[in-house]
């Protein structure tokens, strides 16, 4: 007779890339096949068979969650233009106009929305890492963005009717060509945003010679897998003025030159932040939260790290850039914003302008403040929302769902906790350098992108924070923030496997949480003690010294630490919870 424990329900298991796809592959073979009775569903989620299914496979994905309830998902790359291409050289039946969105776009978006879902991102509860703060005080590090163009100067409003939003273009011809369309309920924000590629250009030689006059390295960041018709539009508007006419000089005068995705770049500089820099970030809203960041840390510093950061991301709207439609102009011509019929907005592009169209639903945003308010409650944490609502009506919304949803709990006798609406740069700001109180921050997609991102890593790592994502029927994912790591993966590749270097802290934190949540539902006693064993082994691991070498020196007593890799992190985790 089978000692395994007996799981009634099956869980959905997303498989990923890369060296975060090696360590998942041994966490469910050490933690869950060989120990639980489990069925699992599992899909097959890599950039690969994402591409070779057309988008199909991120279809499959959602439909499993949303039948079965609870699943986890690894990481997975989100192909630039150069990595779909090698892919598609591998696969010559393939032709790339006739490929779907979701076969090339991080299947993150469509999944949060395909199952109505919001993140929420905190840190795990090592008893034993006190990261070092960074030194920023005296840092010689400048950001630099674009002063006009983008969703600074786009137009915003609410939707007045219920109807289809249209996108549309008058060129050459003259005859309207419709780009884009979606549906719309009355009191949703729509925005439409644009750039002058020319002055995108202008700002790139004023950005690069300020580099070179002042010797600075050189850092650029955007989010040109998810944008790829805006931010990647402008990242090679950049980066060829770069290679044609600074590059030699830069690296002649010995700076360096970084492009990252900013999510990731702003955790690695706020955490680590470089001597002398000068740092572009063209996106105009993101540039100035940062701008103002980097100054409150050069004045005041990192103060040390006192409570818990909890992050809730709205996403299951769809809305904000990571649900766009976006792309460059094809020629110059005329834009047209047609709502339920009638035109509510027209400006002039040329061709190549990047544009983005972006809209959200206000009863998803209802649904997510909600669910701020309750599990702010149920943790006891105050909450800090980050809205821009002295010039965008797009988030003037969100002020009014709150005020809705405060009166409706208030009336079932369900107070919500303590909160403040303050702009998205304070709320920045405050969560950076005011930790120490029990705090959730709400922000909006990107924000939250980037917002949970640094946080995670004055943390420790993207390694030691969870995320969950959960829906308002349900369904619930759990996952780890961190990415595939690439450059593990290299050298894991290059050394036919024998040097195996990554944290699975998150991912087998993301796996107890998912089996918590089954026994929950279930009622099943035996699987919830493993799952909350399955925790415990984990910090207890950590808590012994037992570290990966990312943490090495980060634990409260470094001379006890015990530096492995990740096979043998698993083995000391797996031998802690069997004993």
């Amino acid at each position: 007779m089978s000692d395994k424990i007996k799981v009634a329900a099956p869980l959905v298991i997303l498989h990923g890339d890369e060296m975060a796809q090696v360590a998942f592959e041994r966490i469910l073979a050490t933690f869950v096949t060989s120990r639980l009775d489990i069925d699992l569903v599992e899909i097959d989620l890599t950039a690969e068979n994402r591409l070779v299914t057309n988008g199909q496979a991120v279809i499959d994905a959602i439909e499993a969650l949303n039948h079965h309830g609870v699943g986890v998902k690894n990481a997975g790359m989100t192909v630039n233009r150069e990595q779909r291409d090698a892919l598609l050289a591998r696969h010559p039946e393939l032709a790339v106009e006739s490929l779907h969105p979701l076969a090339t776009k991080s299947p993150n978006g469509a999944i949060r929305k395909g199952i109505g879902g919001n993140i929420t991102r905190e840190d795990i509860e090592f008893r034993n890492l006190k990261v070092d703060k960074p030194q920023w005080i005296g840092r010689d590090i400048e950001v630099e963005t674009m002063d006009t163009g983008g969703i600074k100067d786009s137009y915003n409003t609410l939707s007045s009717a219920t109807g289809v939003v249209k996108l549309v273009f008058v060129g050459a011809s003259g005859d309207p060509v419709e780009l884009h369309r979606r549906e719309v309920n009355k009191g949703d924000p729509w925005l439409l945003a644009t750039n002058d590629i020319d002055t995108v250009r202008a700002w790139a030689h004023r950005f690069f010679q300020r580099a070179i006059d002042e010797q600075r390295d050189i850092y650029l960041g955007l989010k040109d897998t998810v944008i790829a018709g805006y931010d990647g539009v402008m990242r090679a508007a950049i980066e060829d003025i770069y290679r044609a006419h600074y590059q030699q000089q830069a690296e002649s005068l010995g700076l360096a030159y970084h492009y990252e995705l900013i999510d990731a770049q702003a955790a690695r500089i706020v955490a680590n932040p470089p001597q002398r820099a000068l740092w572009g970030v063209p996106d105009n809203t993101t540039g100035r939260k940062l701008y103002k960041l980097v100054e409150q840390l050069k004045r005041y510093g990192i103060p040390e790290r006192k409570a818990q950061v909890s992050i809730s991301r709205m996403s299951a709207g769809g809305g904000d850039q990571y649900g766009s439609y976006n792309m460059p102009a094809a020629e110059d011509g005329i834009l047209k914003v047609i709502v339920d019929g009638d035109e509510k907005h027209a400006r002039h592009v040329k061709q190549g302008d990047p544009i983005l169209l972006m809209s959200n639903d206000r009863a998803a945003i209802k649904d997510w403040v909600l669910q701020v308010f309750r599990d702010a409650s149920r943790k006891d944490k105050e909450v800090y929302f980050g809205l821009k609502r002295e010039y965008m009506d797009y988030d003037e919304v969100f002020s009014d769902v709150i005020t809705e949803a405060r009166r409706e709990l208030a009336k079932a006798d369900t107070p919500p906790p303590s909160f403040m609406i303050m702009r998205p740069s304070s709320q920045l700001i405050k969560m950076i350098t005011d930790p120490p109180r029990n705090a959730l921050y709400p922000a909006q997609n990107l924000d939250g992108d980037i917002f949970s991102d640094i946080s995670a890593a004055l943390g420790g790592s993207l390694a030691t924070a969870s995320s969950i994502i959960e829906s308002k029927n349900g369904t619930m994912l759990f996952e780890a923030p961190h990415g595939t790591a690439h450059d593990l993966y290299v050298t894991y590749l290059e050394s036919d496997g024998r040097e195996a270097h990554f944290n699975s802290s998150a991912l087998i934190y993301a796996v107890a949480n998912a089996l918590e949540t089954l026994a929950e539902r279930e009622d099943n006693t035996a699987l919830g003690d493993y799952a909350g064993r399955l925790k415990e082994a984990l910090i207890g691991t950590v808590g012994d010294g037992i570290v990966t070498g990312d943490l090495k020196g980060k634990t409260t007593d470094p001379t006890t630490e015990t530096v492995v890799d990740m096979q043998g992190f698993l083995d000391a985790v797996a031998a802690r919870l069997s004993a």
